[in-house]
């Protein structure tokens, strides 16, 4: 093995060791983030974990609001609530208003299978499968993530990339990026050295760039 691709091995498995050891020390944690289009702030977007043990329950609020010459152009709400056991997805119930277009998922697992019902689409996969948890660093091993907007199992890739740093509260942040690619529109995912997730960028429609920066400071 290449002396690089080692290292960026070990970094991804330590990253991963010390988030696990962390999770387990504390009943609630909270991400708060504001969103960006094009370096415009658009809405936030908040994240809730309650649950110290195997047994955790994740809420996610999402609101956003594009304007254009002080016409709303875009508006886009979300609201997402999880059941994880250890590192696997057990339960998700997601709504979500795409400017205008309404759309739900449900999914249950019993067993070693998940149902999934979605406005768009059904299906039933097997194994333990998780959703686009960027709070939780176990993601950067997967190579399928369950989309709470749409209800799809989407085959994703994901990879160690550059590091660099990002800013929290205005003050740079050493980071670590992971790109993950597949989805329609590929991401970036920052996070600290020690597992705390900081932030996103995507592009997305018309080439223009989406960003998440976390505004309550890495725990």
């Amino acid at each position: 093995m290449r002396q690089p691709l080692r290292r960026c091995v070990f970094a991804a498995f330590a990253l991963l060791t010390v988030s696990a050891s962390l999770w387990a020390q504390e009943a609630e944690r909270v991400w708060n983030f504001r969103v960006y289009l094009d370096d415009k702030p658009i809405g936030t977007h908040r994240f809730t974990l309650r649950g110290a043990g195997a047994e955790r329950s994740l809420s996610s609020v999402a609101a956003f609001e594009v304007k254009v010459l002080g016409f709303t152009a875009y508006r886009y709400a979300h609201h997402a609530t999880e059941t994880w056991r250890d590192n696997c997805l057990m339960k998700m119930s997601a709504r979500t208003n795409d400017d205008g277009k309404a759309l739900s998922v449900e999914a249950a697992a019993e067993g070693e299978r998940m149902s999934i019902s979605a406005t768009d689409n059904k299906e039933s996969v097997t194994g333990c499968v998780m959703s686009f948890a960027y709070w939780n660093p176990q993601m950067l091993r997967q190579s399928r993530l369950l989309n709470a907007q749409t209800g799809q199992v989407e085959a994703v890739s994901i990879a160690a990339g550059a590091d660099g740093s990002v800013n929290v509260n205005g003050k740079p942040v050493p980071a670590r990026r992971y790109k993950l690619s597949g989805p329609k529109n590929p991401l970036d995912i920052w996070y600290t050295a020690g597992g705390e997730w900081l932030g996103l960028d995507s592009t997305v429609g018309g080439g223009r760039r989406l960003t998440y920066r976390l505004e309550n400071g890495p725990g």
